[in-house]
């Protein structure tokens, strides 16, 4: 018997989540898979050598979950509700500001995939993901409705913005009824390419990981920055939310209601001088459950290092 999609819906709102879709499962569609795998070939995922494994499981959904039917997309706001100061602190991307979003999403996929089979009858098999396998998540964030993939690569919600973490629940039961994708609305604006302090965003719709800032303060692993990016980074030693700020889409952006997306005390205290002399302890302490131990310590102070002052 098909599960219900108005009541997972309900629920989902009911956890906090700001969009919820479904859509059958299936493999994506085809000129998206021969994108994909031109963008592995031409080696523009970097040095992110995960995103070029199992291919064909990241295009068939069905691959990751034997009997698989239906695809739920779920997006959880982060937009923060204060910003560091530019002017006296050091900035991070705003996805980081508070918990490692991995475990804040976990826990509420699990919840509702709970809520929504406690009455079900029979044996019903799932998977939930974040970020954690492969799964192209903006593109089943589009293909459930949700918003579309803007030509920054982000995926928009309509009169919400893009400062959004996405999961997805894989089930092998079928829906009372599915969403459909909705078309791009970036028309054309290429406000996100013009902002790109590194032309990451050569093109629409294409990002090089090579050249973008987020990828190089975050998971590449050089002692040092190249130079071109030591140059664009600014204030920001963690990540770059420049393509995102610059979209009018954002306009619409509302502060989370999510309490552990709130950022620390200690976290919001930092400053340059404070920062520049950070130990491993300190750190440890104040980034613990962060997102910001991807860049690890030494990742951390390297950009802390790159983003001072020239002499």
């Amino acid at each position: 018997m098909p599960l219900s999609s108005s009541l997972l819906k309900m629920y989902a709102s009911r956890l906090g989540f700001a969009a919820c879709g479904v859509a059958p499962a299936a493999p994506v569609e085809e000129i998206v898979a021969e994108n994909f795998r031109k963008w592995i070939a031409e080696g523009k995922q970097a040095e992110m050598g995960y995103l070029s494994n199992h291919v064909e499981k990241r295009l068939d959904p069905t691959l990751l979950l034997e009997g698989a039917q239906s695809v739920v997309s779920v997006a959880l706001n982060y937009y923060p509700a204060e910003m560091l100061d530019s002017e006296h602190q050091y900035e991070f991307s705003w996805y980081a500001y508070g918990q490692d979003y991995h475990d804040v999403m976990k826990s509420r996929l699990t919840a509702l995939a709970e809520a929504l089979l406690a009455d079900v009858e029979g044996e019903v098999y799932y998977r939930i993901f974040c970020d954690t396998a492969p799964v192209l998540e903006r593109y089943w964030a589009w293909r459930c409705g949700l918003g579309w993939i803007g030509k920054n690569t982000q995926l928009i919600i309509p009169r919400a913005g893009s400062t959004f973490f996405l999961g997805e629940i894989i089930i092998d039961r079928p829906f009372t009824a599915y969403d459909e994708p909705i078309p791009s609305r970036c028309g054309t604006c290429t406000r996100c390419l013009d902002a790109c302090p590194t032309q990451a965003l050569q093109h629409p719709y294409e990002l090089d990981a090579c050249r973008c800032l987020s990828y190089l303060t975050i998971e590449y692993r050089g002692e040092m920055l190249p130079a071109e990016a030591a140059r664009a980074m600014g204030n920001c030693i963690y990540g770059c939310d420049r393509c995102q700020q610059a979209c009018p889409w954002m306009r619409f952006a509302r502060p989370t209601e999510v309490e552990e997306f709130r950022p620390k005390t200690d976290f919001f205290q930092l400053n340059r001088e404070s920062l520049s002399s950070l130990s491993v302890e300190d750190y440890r302490k104040i980034f613990r459950g962060s997102a910001i131990k991807r860049a690890k310590y030494e990742g951390l102070m390297r950009n802390v290092r790159a983003a001072e002052p020239r002499k």
